[in-house]
């Protein structure tokens, strides 16, 4: 059922107000009233159906996550944040202050996996919007983006075989103790020892013999699978439970060294192995992701306009479309520039917007060389979405949930720096106010 609007309660005379508690100039509370809260009401209504038990208010969920991704919490945190702090809970459309949390934690699970990637677009293209009217950037500036691509991590553990093997050892024993399989043997004991061997013998000169423990360890394996599925045979009902188990352990038995989509962790199949050339990293797990920024640095600084997963990984140059096309989608403002790096040569990109590659020569406009010259802004950008954001280790479940914890990230950032313009927005009244104040005449 669609959320319902709040009833005054028989208390709420004696309840305090939040706006006697906060200071109404804090420019959390100022970014409240600048954003369009029925927009999302709006659009977001169809997710719910007309019976059933009233969900919750929109405001509060959509408040929740951007609260989430600005600060970097997980949701936990931001609900036991919301309970404390009471900026918070204004910014959900709170009027009285709460000392219980007003839902589950998990509800913002539910709520984020009903609306998906794609309707949650509306939440970035809010901060965008905000952004206009507060002045902290311009449409002008939404025609000039610079795109790159990078990794969403997910968080898993770094894949080895030894590890991989084992978790599908102990997902086995646990869908056949729950159903009620007496095992032949169930390897959980000699396979924990095995894969403490090839942790101690792997990197030493003890190689080899590690290599032996791996071995068995598959070994095993493929015995314990053939077990179960000669015990659950002819039993429809069994071998719908354990389908998807034995088809990723099929897919670990099978893939060797140098196959293609292999199966990094075991509770997350979308995971893939890329390589962008780090130093520090040669190879990260996870999606990749493509983000656009705004090319000049406004006043506000650089806001993502665009950021959407990449699954499969795909050649950047084949990207480049969709991308812009997100970014026209969101800002509703046609590019005519995007600066990319050499990463996009041969994109083939057949729309309006005029695509200029880094190191390109003997370009005579002054204004597209200083703007190809900042093209290397958009990595501390990235960076930033990786440290104060959640972009560096993903938590949420699916490739469904890589798609949205991107869009969340870039509507995080955006918040970031919304907070911040309206705090120096503030400051520079303050001090106009005070200097006005020492430049008038003493009177008597």
């Amino acid at each position: 059922m669609p959320p319902k609007k709040p009833k005054l309660r028989d208390d709420d005379l004696f309840r305090m107000q939040l706006v006697n508690m906060i200071d109404m100039e804090h420019s959390l509370v100022k970014l409240a009233g600048m954003i369009d809260w029925s927009r999302f009401d709006e659009a977001y209504g169809r997710f719910y159906t007309s019976k059933g038990r009233p969900g919750l208010p929109t405001r509060l969920m959509a408040g929740l996550h951007l609260l989430k991704h600005m600060e970097g919490l997980s949701d936990e945190v931001v609900c036991k944040r919301w309970v404390e702090n009471p900026y918070f809970q204004y910014f959900c459309g709170e009027q009285y202050f709460c000392h219980r949390l007003v839902l589950d934690r998990s509800s913002m699970t539910r709520w984020r996996g009903r609306i998906g990637a794609e309707a949650l677009e509306l939440l970035l293209a809010e901060t965008l919007a905000v952004a206009v009217r507060t002045q902290a950037t311009s449409e002008r500036a939404m025609e000039r983006v610079t795109v790159d691509t990078t990794v969403q991590t997910k968080a898993v553990a770094h894949p080895t075989d030894s590890h991989l093997l084992m978790r599908a050892i102990e997902r086995l024993n646990a869908l056949a103790k729950k159903h009620g399989i007496k095992l032949r043997q169930s390897f959980i004991r000699v396979g924990r020892q095995a894969k403490r061997d090839v942790s101690r013998l792997i990197h030493g000169r003890g190689h080899s013999q590690a290599m032996r423990w791996v071995r068995k360890l598959r070994t095993w394996l493929g015995r314990l699978d053939r077990d179960i599925g000669r015990k659950i045979a002819g039993d429809e009902v069994l071998e719908a439970a354990f389908a998807d188990t034995r088809q990723k352990v099929t897919r670990i038995l099978a893939q060797k060294a140098g196959d293609g989509h292999k199966l990094y962790a075991f509770h997350a199949p979308e995971v893939e192995c890329l390589a962008k050339g780090k130093a520090r990293t040669r190879y990260e797990f996870g999606v990749k992701t493509s983000i656009a920024v705004t090319n000049a640095r406004t006043a506000g600084g650089q806001f993502i306009v665009g950021m959407q997963t990449l699954p499969g990984s795909p050649y950047d140059g084949h990207t480049l479309s969709g991308q812009i096309e997100q970014v026209e989608r969101l800002t509703g403002v046609a590019v005519e520039r995007a600066y990319v790096d050499r990463g996009y040569r041969g994109h083939r990109h057949n729309g309006k917007a005029k695509v200029y590659i880094a190191h390109t020569r003997g370009i005579a406009s002054p204004t597209i060389r200083r703007e190809l010259r900042r093209r290397n802004a958009i990595e501390p950008i990235i960076g930033h979405t990786k440290s104060d954001g959640l972009l560096e280790r993903n938590h949420l479940a699916g490739a469904a949930g890589d798609a949205v914890n991107a869009i969340l990230v870039a509507a995080g950032h955006n918040m970031r720096l919304l907070v911040a313009w309206l705090a120096a927005l503030l400051r520079a009244l303050i001090t106009a106010w005070l200097a006005e104040l020492r430049s008038r005449p003493a009177t008597i």
